[in-house]
């Protein structure tokens, strides 16, 4: 049995009851961190928390060589660990196919993501959302790829609100991530002043979320990461008096939406 566990958004706690049952159970437990990260929590505090040792497996790891993760859930009870769910990635459905063809059970235990959490702290409509982007670090010329505005155009098109994920690299120390302000200043480049909303620390005990203009979000700082950005398209009442009372959007600036 391969068992998929989401370990949810913030820190070793933000698992499951049933996810922390499936690793405590389990004969060998793997996780992988490079699509996204427990920013609340490091690999020791997790093991402590679970009472298991944990194989960490890079990139390659897990897309070129997920041998070791399928034979030992052949050979036994194996758990793969993600922030947020466990299934957002590409990477993980590949991995579950890849068990299947091998005739491995699978089975998934769900955690909250981001995209939720986003809905959930902004009071903005889950269901009107339209496709997600992410916003890269710049490389070279590039400050925000075409993909990323030709998503935000099209959803506002539709009335439809985008989340924008924030970019991780990692590096050989340490890993970078692309802070709110950031990539406010970016997309500003583009939308000039348009409402957006910062959420911060999502699943955390003091998540941050801010509404106003993007150069305004562009002057502040918005602490630890993990962020991400909000681009709000058409807004209901209720949607409009949430953003003014959970995010301190300006009553001015939601008049012009």
């Amino acid at each position: 049995m391969l068992t998929f566990v989401g370990l949810g958004l913030y820190d070793e706690r933000s698992v499951t009851v049933e996810g922390r049952g499936a690793i405590r159970d389990a004969d060998r437990v793997f996780a992988e961190f490079y699509t996204s990260r427990l920013v609340g929590a490091t690999l020791e505090e997790l093991e402590a928390f679970h009472d298991a040792t944990i194989e960490v497996r890079d990139r390659a790891g897990v897309e070129e060589d997920p041998g070791p993760i399928l034979r030992a859930a052949e050979d036994g009870d194996a758990v793969f660990c993600t922030a947020g769910d466990a299934m957002i990635s590409t990477t993980h459905v590949d991995l579950r196919l890849r068990a299947h063809e091998r005739g491995i059970d699978t089975r998934v235990v769900h955690g909250t993501t981001a995209a939720a959490a986003a809905a959930s702290l902004t009071g903005l409509q889950n269901y009107r959302f339209g496709k997600a982007t992410t916003l890269p670090f710049p490389y070279g010329s590039t400050r925000v790829p075409q993909s990323v505005t030709d998503t935000i155009d099209a959803n506002r098109e539709r009335g439809l609100h985008t989340l924008v994920f924030l970019d991780i690299k990692a590096e050989r120390d340490t890993d970078r991530f692309m802070t709110a302000d950031l990539a406010s200043e970016l997309l500003a480049e583009a939308y000039e002043d348009r409402l957006a909303v910062a959420v911060c620390r999502a699943g955390s005990p003091e998540p941050v979320v801010a509404a106003d203009r993007l150069s305004s979000l562009a002057d502040r700082e918005f602490g630890d990461p993990l962020h991400l950005l909000v681009v709000p398209g058409d807004l209901h009442h209720v949607e409009r008096e949430a953003l003014a009372e959970l995010a301190g959007a300006p009553a001015d600036l939601l008049a012009e939406h």
